[in-house]
């Protein structure tokens, strides 16, 4: 190696190392002038030699000003939300079900704090940071990895040599520190700039800045509070976290261990008040089962891990003026009053607006014009109307009344039967639902079309160019760019995400359609039953109703949506423009080796999750059931069943079958015959 390389290499190493320490351990050894010096040097040097270029020199974090747009990268593992609680009962119910579930297996909990931030997930190999990518809508998000550079408290290269898997995921909170967030505020209001409403709106709003020198301007932070990977260094995630630690990740020193329901409710209690102390926002703690093995046997619900909960503090509540109540039409054509408020300060964001649901809770809040109503934030995020301060009260004002005619299109509304709403009855030509569709259409979680929000909808609705959402197949960057404000680099990112929305898999373009009461779980089981659009168009009540987790109601909703001649017509047209209208192959059943049998599963397992049990039982024609009966075919037993299944399906003579057995009816591994 030649003097110049080591040099830089030794260079390298002290920046990273002090980085580390002021960062991380806010424990500095080097002044700031000594570093500033260091890092000119190793700039120079870099410049006059770049056959030494390094993306993870410490000379990177500074950014480019070059202005680029995001790719779109699937995450290896889905980053799927967590439950949420807002009582110390729920948690405890919570930590009851994990006992039952488990047996009389002995776990641990880990207490770790719930940073208010947005999520990232970072991809290491050999040490070195290769790509950090946002959670997206959990299964693809962008790739934001220069503008993750820039945050000093990120290791781009590991501190300690070894010890770590050759490639591994870290996950984390990127956020914004309470004296940035300030001062960056200050700076807007000076420049006659709108304000951020909080630390998460602000460090999500930074991360996807095209300038990543903006970004470094601007000293975000992160906390790390998960490792992900093949050949972990523990079987646990405490353990794993402490390694992370040792490796230079910014690891909370909020995290415990904890054996017991009163050292969680001690925990929660410490930090109820302890967390107003910290640098950077957070809105809860997080509860996990530190047991990886366990954690795998828990498995995941559809949208949550069962194996953790996020336990929500207690909202501020404060009492502010009510000015008036708007009337607004959804989608669907559900008419939402909403309360306009004089602004108050709740929770470090400014409310005006508070949603008042539906007539009935005007009417069970006895709200009258001109009311003090007290405001809180469900879960710190959504300002919540939740009573009247009658003291306050003007004599003689009147209750609010509830609209009878849509605000919209004037049509007489109607009541649904048997719920507290009143709908709009003029589905295909109210303006509110048509827009409110487009944009339902277009979202992340539907057709991922980037570039269309509420204002762009209700622009290209006006204009007459979309009327419907197959219309926006028709659509051309030269016909956008005649609209307002409309330039050839916006109008041509649109028809780039109209042209890969003929990708998006079959269950988000069901999802996509807007049928009542089809949420994006529903829509999965839709399209798993039904395989193809045909398929579910024509199917009957009954075979609607048959579908796991199908009732009735959403079954009536989906042949009325299907009777109606100008959604056939739509679907036709989405058909024609190319979208995917039977699922993937490696969606649809992989045998009907399983087909009328009915398999309960019970206990943990070690050779796959409940979760990967219940996805073969589906996709070899099976049918997942959560008790047993008479018309149980298979009891799927793990380790510490419950005593009380193991009884009753011995007293009905049902087949109890193991791991290896089960795996055996599938032809996946040697049959062991059934006792």
């Amino acid at each position: 190696m030649d003097n110049i390389k080591q040099l830089i290499d030794e260079l390298r190493q002290e920046l990273n190392e002090n980085n580390y320490k002021y960062y991380v351990l806010n424990a500095p050894t080097m002044s700031d002038k000594e570093f500033d010096e260091k890092m000119a040097l190793l700039e120079q040097l870099e410049k006059a030699n770049p056959q030494y270029f390094d993306p993870c020199s410490p000379t990177q974090r500074v950014g480019s000003d070059i202005t680029k747009s995001f790719k779109q990268v699937v995450h290896e593992r889905p980053m799927l939300s967590l439950a949420n609680t807002y009582s110390v009962s729920e948690v405890t119910d919570f930590l009851n079900r994990i006992k039952n579930m488990l047996g009389d297996e002995q776990f641990q909990i880990v207490g770790e704090m719930k940073f208010d931030g947005t999520s990232i997930s970072i991809i290491y190999e050999n040490g070195r940071m290769i790509r950090a990518v946002t959670r997206g809508d959990g299964v693809q998000g962008d790739d934001v990895t220069d503008n993750v550079k820039t945050i000093h408290s990120i290791p781009l290269q590991l501190r300690n040599g070894s010890g770590y898997p050759a490639r591994f995921e870290v996950r984390g909170e990127i956020l914004m520190p309470w004296k940035v967030f300030d001062a960056l505020n200050r700076e807007r209001e000076y420049n006659e700039e709108p304000l951020f409403a909080n630390p998460r709106n602000a460090a999500a709003g930074t991360l996807k800045l095209q300038n990543s020198s903006e970004v470094a301007r601007r000293k975000l932070d992160a906390y790390l509070y998960y490792l992900l990977g093949d050949n972990l260094p523990f079987d646990n995630h405490y353990d794993n976290l402490i390694a992370m630690r040792q490796w230079g990740f910014k690891v909370s020193n909020a995290i415990k261990l904890l054996n017991s329901i009163q050292e969680v409710e001690q925990f929660i209690s410490y930090w109820d008040t302890e967390r107003k102390h910290l640098p950077v926002a957070t809105d809860g703690l997080v509860f996990k089962v530190n047991s990886l093995r366990q954690q795998l046997n828990l498995g995941y619900t559809a949208k949550n891990p069962r194996w953790a909960i996020a336990y929500k503090f207690q909202a501020e509540r404060e009492c502010t003026k009510l000015q008036s109540v708007s009337f607004e039409v959804g989608r669907s054509g559900v008419i939402t009053p909403v309360a306009n408020l004089e602004p108050v300060l709740l929770s470090g964001t400014i409310v005006k607006r508070a949603s008042l649901h539906n007539e009935d809770i005007i009417r069970n809040l006895d709200i009258h014009d001109g009311d003090m109503l007290y405001v809180e934030k469900g879960g710190e995020i959504i300002p919540k109307i939740v009573g009247v301060n009658l003291n306050a009260r003007i004599n003689g004002s009147k209750p609010v009344s509830f609209i009878t005619h849509c605000p919209a299109c004037g049509s007489l509304l109607q009541r649904i039967e048997g719920e507290a709403s009143w709908v709009c009855p003029n589905k295909y030509h109210c303006p509110p639902q048509i827009t409110g569709r487009i944009e339902h259409f277009v979202g992340r979680h539907a057709m991922n079309i980037d570039g269309i929000g509420e204002e762009v909808a209700e622009q290209l609705y006006n204009s007459g160019l979309v009327k419907d959402i197959a219309d926006l197949y028709d659509l051309s960057a030269d016909k956008l760019m005649l609209l307002d404000r409309f330039g050839l680099k916006s109008a041509q990112r649109i028809i780039k995400g109209i042209d890969e929305s003929r990708k998006v898999p079959f269950e988000r373009v069901i999802y996509a359609l807007s049928i009542p009461y089809v949420g994006e779980t529903v829509a999965k089981k839709l399209a798993f039953a039904s395989t193809n659009i045909d398929n579910l168009m024509s199917m009957s009540l009954e075979q609607l109703s048959a579908i796991d987790e199908i009732g009735i109601k959403i079954a009536q909703s989906v042949i009325d949506f299907f009777n109606v001649q100008e959604n056939r017509t739509i679907v036709e047209r989405l058909r024609n423009a190319g979208l995917q209208m039977q699922t993937a192959a490696d969606d649809t059943k992989v045998s009907d080796k399983l087909a009328g049998k009915t398999i309960v599963i019970s206990g943990v397992f070690n050779l796959h999750s409940r979760d990967e049990y219940k996805k073969m039982i589906e996709v070899n024609g099976g049918k997942n059931s959560g008790s047993i009966s008479a018309k149980t075919s298979y009891l799927l037993a793990g380790e510490n069943m419950g005593p009380a299944k193991l009884e009753k399906a011995q007293k009905l003579g049902i087949t109890i079958i193991d791991e290896k057995q089960f795996l055996a009816l599938l032809n996946q591994e040697p049959e062991n015959k059934p006792q």
